[in-house]
């Protein structure tokens, strides 16, 4: 990823921003969505006018959309790129820290996946709900963080005086 980004010249700070604000922008999504229970009793049952795309209508209520996408690249990315340089101990630790902390979340992933339709039924409508929007809620204060990050790297790059002009004073 680093070489990608050394590549075509984006900076760490410019990565996060981007990545930020597409986090953002999904759970700000997420949050302004109507609810799929509302949805689905102000719908009339059709089945002969259904113009949407059969993945459209997949909901899986438990997963957040971003388990693999472009604010989970940015971040992988942005993580990576902390890395130790060289090769000793800390280099080695971090290597074994993201391994396992891949197989943890990998894991984790697979089990809420596997198990999504009993959580639903065993929370129920207003539980599910519940969860989707806290969630979509942390997402989002996770990707304004993740862009603040980013943004204050950059304001702290510009030289001092790159705030404006220096206003002139005219005394009499």
């Amino acid at each position: 990823g680093a070489y990608v980004l050394e590549f075509f010249g984006i900076s760490i700070p410019v990565l996060r921003v981007a990545g930020g604000i597409i986090i953002s922008l999904s759970a700000w999504r997420m949050l302004s969505q109507p609810d799929a229970t509302e949805q689905r009793r102000s719908e009339t049952p059709n089945p002969t006018s259904i113009d949407v795309a059969p993945s459209r209508l997949a909901f899986y209520p438990l997963t957040m959309p971003l388990t693999t996408g472009p604010g989970t690249i940015a971040v992988a990315i942005s993580l990576g790129t902390g890395r130790p340089t060289g090769f000793h101990k800390a280099t080695l630790a971090f290597l074994f820290e993201t391994v396992l902390a891949v197989a943890a979340l990998a894991l984790l992933i697979y089990v809420l996946y596997r198990h999504s339709e009993q959580l639903a039924r065993l929370m129920g409508a207003t539980g599910t709900s519940i969860v989707v929007r806290l969630s979509s809620f942390l997402l989002f204060c996770i990707g304004i963080q993740i862009f603040w990050n980013g943004a204050a790297e950059l304001l702290s790059a510009l030289p001092l005086g790159a705030a404006g002009p220096t206003p002139v004073v005219v005394t009499h």
